[in-house]
């Protein structure tokens, strides 16, 4: 089978079209045939190697030295099962599903086994591959924080980044939630921000948040550009500030944190559930979340998706289609 392969740390030229043996089903798993997959900030970074640098040592020591010890990189798919284990009973062949690989990857070809217990759930009816291939990560992100951030309805929530991947999950679940939400993102971003159900819109190059008075019970910088230091006099007493990317100078005030004073720093859930899966599947086929795209690529031109997203200004998600279907349409 034909796959994308990255053999070496570096830019998006790096990643290669190979020929690699098709994956055959173990008793428990499904084989996936790749409908989509999205070039997800995770890609870059595992294709890139950039990272915090208190964790550059810990990332190399943990995903390879001189370049991904997967070679197939990818986190996220939908996809048709072709065929099942002997002993799967909860999917079949012809099913439609969707799933998250994490940094486990390997979405990046036509073909991908995954065991039918692990983050894998029927895809969503009301949209594209395309679509259903984007939403896993980004969506799990922003509920796995807002639920650990105790989010209530009522509650005064800042999502800042709020036009990318988490930030636009964040600002319709805080909505679903009851809360009052604020997206702060840039000047072309401000109506796609409100069209997803934000109360107020910041533009982040007009107004700095921390510096206009105003207090929230939750803020979420779903784009780690913000500390907690900067954050804090925004919060009000017990608020909770929610960073994607925790460096480990957040690490260690974290821990100081949860010894002195009322205010609080959460992290994301390391352990993905398959249950919030399942409900970001009916929160889409409910029409109560949307999956918001930016550009869809074909997987000819997975370089040329590579290198827009290191540009830092991607809205929402960008996909790859693999296999085109009747609902694909290039953006």
């Amino acid at each position: 089978m034909k796959a994308v392969i990255c053999t070496k740390y570096g830019t998006p030229e790096v990643l290669q079209f190979a020929e690699v043996e098709k994956p055959v089903p173990g008793d428990n798993e499904v084989l996936i045939k790749t409908y989509a997959t999205t070039v997800h900030i995770g890609d870059t970074r595992m294709r890139s190697c950039k990272v915090p640098p208190s964790f550059w040592l810990l990332f190399r020591i943990g995903f390879g030295i001189r370049g991904p010890r997967r070679k197939i990189l990818g986190m996220e798919l939908a996809g048709v099962i072709e065929e099942v284990g002997k002993d799967v009973t909860l999917f079949k062949a012809g099913d439609a599903v969707y799933a998250s690989m994490g940094f486990g990857n390997g979405a990046y070809a036509e073909y991908k086994c995954l065991p039918e217990d692990k983050m894998l759930a029927l895809k969503p009816a009301n949209i594209s591959y395309e679509e259903a291939a984007a939403a896993p990560n980004g969506a799990m992100t922003a509920l796995a924080i807002l639920k650990k951030a105790n989010i209530q309805q009522g509650q005064k929530v800042l999502i800042y980044g709020a036009s990318g991947s988490v930030g636009t999950f964040a600002v319709q679940l805080a909505k679903y939630y009851g809360a009052e939400v604020t997206g702060v993102c840039s000047t072309a971003n401000l109506e796609l921000v409100q069209s997803l159900g934000a109360d107020k819109v910041i533009d982040y190059t007009a107004e700095d948040f921390t510096k206009n008075g105003e207090v929230y019970d939750i803020i979420l910088d779903a784009v780690a550009k913000k500390t907690f230091g900067q954050c804090k006099d925004s919060l009000v007493d017990g608020g909770r500030y929610c960073t994607t990317v925790p460096g480990l100078s957040s690490i260690v005030q974290k821990l100081w944190r949860s010894m002195v004073g009322s205010k609080r720093m959460v992290f994301p859930a390391l352990a993905e559930k398959v249950e919030d899966l399942v409900f970001i599947k009916e929160l889409i086929e409910e029409g109560k979340l949307k999956v918001v795209m930016d550009r869809i690529y074909p997987w000819e031109q997975i370089v040329e998706a590579h290198a827009y997203v290191d540009l830092g200004h991607k809205k929402g998600h960008v996909a790859i289609t693999v296999v085109p279907s009747d609902k694909t349409e290039y953006i």
